[in-house]
């Protein structure tokens, strides 16, 4: 075999051993965008839409993003149904959403849904994914009030039971006229919800920046982190919410059954957007100590 045939093979092999670790996004048809690395399913994008009837509706009126366990095999985030349907992966909403002297329910998903209409952007290398996709929250007279653009970045971590990081960063519009995003801590913002399994052995605990926080009257906290439960596998998440994000911002951090995030109030004027960002590691084992997750919050902060 010569020189030549030698350099081609091996340059062929390289590029498998490339694609083997890599990331890559794939999106099956109008059901889900999937997000893989070294072939594992490493978070799923929910974006089918199907209103033909009350109960497909229902299941697909929102547009969220499960979160896969470090084996690629199941989500250990919930989607529809279960404790509080409408609670799925890492999703957006405010319950009271106002525009045009109107109010519908962004939450509950009551006078409105949230339609994925395109991939805006996608990006795979070794080391990460980044997924940009065009919603439109759109009222029951047909009203887009909100046009969004969600990127999230996926990327591997093995550090302290780390094994994923999402990025998320999104622009929320008003096209139509002034869109007020408004709630509690309870029905609004940007929340991350663990396995329905949760819900039951009621396993959630959390953990805050420093000691002696009380979520429920203590704003503008920096993270979040929860530990769960799932079979006999241990699981956690910090939820991060950049300096950027409008002042005010609460953490709802406290129900057994895992569903925490943190939400604020504000509006948008019309034509013109907002933009927010947050971060989520995912990790397995037990709670790092606080320290850790200050310098990952540290980081994201600059």
């Amino acid at each position: 075999m010569n020189l030549k045939n030698l350099f081609v093979i091996s340059s062929i092999l390289s590029l498998l051993n490339i694609a083997q670790g890599a990331f890559q996004i794939k999106e099956e048809g109008k059901k889900h965008i999937d997000i893989t690395h070294d072939g594992k399913t490493v978070a799923r994008v929910m974006t089918a839409y199907d209103e033909s009837t009350p109960e497909s509706k229902h299941e697909t009126y929102k547009v969220y993003t499960h979160i896969f366990d470090k084996h690629g095999k199941a989500p250990i985030t919930k989607g529809a149904g279960g404790a509080f349907t409408h609670h799925r992966g890492i999703f957006l909403g405010w319950s009271k959403t106002r525009f045009s002297g109107k109010s519908v329910d962004s939450w509950h998903m009551k006078g409105c849904v949230q339609v994925y209409k395109k991939i805006i952007d996608s990006k795979v290398d070794e080391k990460s994914a980044s997924l940009t996709i065009l919603i439109q929250w759109i009222s029951s007279e047909g009203i887009v009030f909100i046009e969004e653009e969600r990127t999230q970045v996926f990327r591997n971590l093995s550090d302290k039971g780390l094994f994923l990081e999402v990025d998320l960063k999104t622009t929320l519009k008003a096209p139509h006229a002034e869109v007020e995003l408004n709630g509690d801590p309870e029905h609004a913002g940007c929340q991350f919800r663990p396995s329905n399994e949760v819900s039951k052995n009621k396993s959630a605990k959390y953990l805050f920046h420093k000691e002696g926080i009380n979520p429920k009257k203590d704003k503008d906290i920096p993270w979040v982190a929860e530990s769960f439960t799932i079979g006999d596998e241990t699981y956690f998440v910090q939820h991060m919410s950049h300096p950027s994000i409008p002042k005010g911002n609460v953490y709802s951090a406290y129900r057994d059954y895992g569903r925490f995030g943190a939400y604020f109030v504000d509006k948008i004027a019309k034509d013109n957007s907002i933009n927010l960002r947050y971060k989520f590691l995912i990790g397995k084992g037990n709670l790092a100590e606080r320290e850790f997750f200050n310098a990952q919050y540290k980081n994201f902060a600059k």
